[in-house]
């Protein structure tokens, strides 16, 4: 029997001047400058940002994760499940959300209801595990202490857009997109990082298919036989039967980008599916924030992704 087709997921509400959003650090640790040039620009799109408790921990052993486990789950879970609090951003990537994802109640999560997530690289691990374990839309967005979005206006002004007025951003891609092999397809969207997609296999809630979707993924640091391992994983796992297209964002630090492209058609080529490169989302000089979770429609022709609805309602 096949497996289930990729669903839309439950759309959060849109965010309105004045909205209490929460940052958290699921991940690594976090500059304390950069974190409050961030919280500065939040300030300035009249948002009130509250910083959790745990965000500029450190681990006592690990200097690679913003505090142990457990603290980064509670305040995770604690923020979301604050009825004040309209939307959660992750403060920055790194590595650490796979050793915490188990440590939050989903069925808390779940039953607080929707809300904004905002979130991309590390953060890929939550991202799965809010689409599988409560059925919510997220968002593959920038986050506020990170580089990116303290110098980039454009990406500032994507996350924006898609906060206050989604309604704007349906049509997604920078100019440097083009077609890595021609076509159009429908689907909902899923995805992120790719070595997070294939670090979660086999794992006790991973997504068993991408059957139906439209499966946005980048990386960064990966060199191109790093990249033929992860892609190879997923096409011998069968995570990628029946995907519906493909959207490539960035490849930082990965190696020349002509021999990333060759990895990239020789694995995902035979796919038999539209395939759109260099769309603008993830590591690059500039973040589109790209919605998890929603019906679209991939154009590699035309270099866009093009929602059915907006990413908030």
């Amino acid at each position: 029997m096949l497996p289930v087709p990729v669903r839309p997921l439950t759309r959060p509400a849109r965010l309105r001047p004045g909205a209490r959003v929460a940052v958290v650090a699921p991940s690594g640790p976090v500059p304390a400058d950069r974190l409050e040039a961030g919280l500065d620009i939040l300030r300035g799109w009249e948002l009130d940002p509250v910083v959790m408790p745990h965000v500029l921990d450190e681990h006592p052993r690990l200097g690679y994760l913003a505090g142990d486990d457990a603290a980064r789950a509670r305040d995770l879970q604690d923020a979301w499940c604050d009825p004040s609090v309209s939307a959660v951003l992750c403060a920055r990537g790194g590595y650490g959300g796979q050793r915490m994802v188990d440590l939050v109640d989903w069925a808390a999560m779940r039953a607080a209801g929707p809300k904004v997530f905002v979130g991309y690289s590390d953060v890929t691990a939550l991202h799965e595990a809010f689409a599988v374990r409560t059925g919510l839309s997220t968002l593959h967005g920038t986050m506020p202490a990170t580089e990116v979005f303290l110098k980039d206006p454009r990406t500032q002004e994507s996350l924006r857009a898609t906060l206050f007025e989604p309604e704007s951003v349906r049509t997604l891609g920078l100019e440097t997109a083009a077609p890595l092999v021609p076509g159009r397809a429908a689907g909902v969207t899923l995805g992120g990082c790719v070595s997070l997609l294939a670090a979660d296999l086999g794992t006790p809630h991973a997504r068993p298919s991408a059957r139906g979707g439209l499966l946005l993924i980048e990386d960064i640091g990966e060199e191109p036989y790093r990249l033929d391992r992860i892609l190879t994983q997923l096409l011998r796992s069968g995570r990628l039967d029946g995907v519906a297209g493909v959207a490539l964002g960035s490849w930082a630090e990965c190696g020349p980008y002509e021999e990333v492209r060759a990895v990239l058609l020789d694995r995902l080529g035979g796919l038999g599916v539209p395939v759109v490169e260099e769309l603008g989302f993830g590591h690059g000089p500039t973040t589109l924030t790209m919605p998890l979770g929603v019906p679209a429609v991939l154009d590699a022709d035309a270099g866009t992704v093009t929602l059915d609805v907006p990413a908030l309602c």
